[in-house]
């Protein structure tokens, strides 16, 4: 098995970005020549094409495009473990990589890492925000300590703790239509508007099974996993669109609303990190402070 040097990896996300030899070789200080010719040498040794060299600007094979998500990944984990063990476990120091979603349970998470990070100030949190299948995939890849999942979601793999927190399902509309004037919305009146569902397969179940019968006479004009991107499909007279309230905290100078829906939708959210993972010594004072911390909450 070939063992490809990380200069190469670093030598091929240069070119990808650049989409040119000649640019990404003045990037990378280095000739022309001799970049085409580390290129040569990666595809020999991935054992496929990676670029579509007769096309301008250069392009990347299904292959090249698959083989630059990996190596943005151990890019990426190679920087974090390099990070960790610089960490001093006396000092602790170092950083957190968290995943979220945009959801209530976002605003007790970050006053638990405001309150770390006052007592444990060399400590550096880095926030991603996606839905809890990416988030999961990235922590069962190392790129990620600890993520804030939206349930459902399957716990087979992970530690977690349930935040005390009830993240409400709502509808988010045109602020002029007549249903803004209700105070919630049913299924029923939502089953002759053109509606945005949520992307994830388990949650977009989950509000399949709230409509009932009347899911079938749905229009589903698309799905997103942001929040805020379902908002500017509304602004943009796409359609209604469904999603966790805690996803548009601020509304007040919209031309957007939001309703909740009734009966009411409810989902609960955990806080999880992977079993039986290596973590350096801000993750782990961090877990302990979060137990602690949300145990105080429960109580």
């Amino acid at each position: 098995m070939q063992v490809i040097e990380t200069r190469l990896l670093y030598y091929f996300l240069t070119v990808a970005r650049e989409r040119n030899i000649t640019n990404a070789a003045r990037t990378l200080h280095i000739t022309q020549p001799t970049l085409s010719r580390q290129m040569a040498l990666l595809e020999e040794e991935v054992g496929a094409k990676l670029f579509i060299r007769d096309s301008r600007p250069l392009s990347l094979t299904d292959e090249g495009l698959l083989f630059r998500r990996r190596a943005e990944e151990i890019l990426e984990l190679l920087e974090k473990a390099q990070a960790e063990i610089r960490i001093h476990e006396e000092q602790i120091e170092g950083i957190i990589s968290v995943g979220c979603g945009e959801i209530v349970s976002v605003k007790l998470l970050t006053e638990m890492m405001a309150e770390f990070s006052r007592k444990y100030p060399r400590v550096k949190f880095d926030v991603y925000t996606a839905n809890a299948d990416q988030i999961k995939h990235r922590m069962d890849n190392g790129l990620t300590d600890i993520g804030l999942l939206l349930e459902p979601v399957d716990m087979e793999r992970y530690e977690y703790i349930r935040l005390p927190i009830k993240e409400r399902w709502a509808a988010v509309m045109p602020s002029g239509v007549p249903l803004a004037r209700h105070e919630y919305v049913t299924a029923k009146e939502l089953a002759d508007i053109p509606v945005i569902m949520p992307s994830r397969q388990k949650v977009h179940d989950e509000v399949a099974s709230w409509f009932g019968n009347y899911y079938e006479k749905l229009s589903i004009i698309g799905a997103t996993n942001f929040s805020t991107n379902s908002a500017l499909m509304v602004q943009a007279g796409m359609g209604y669109a469904l999603i966790i309230e805690g996803g548009l905290p601020f509304l007040e100078d919209s031309n957007v609303c939001m309703r909740p829906l009734y009966p009411e939708l409810t989902a609960t959210s955990v806080l999880a990190w992977k079993r039986e993972q290596p973590f350096g010594a801000a993750v782990r004072r961090f877990l302990e402070y979060a137990k602690c911390f949300l145990g105080m909450q429960k109580a």
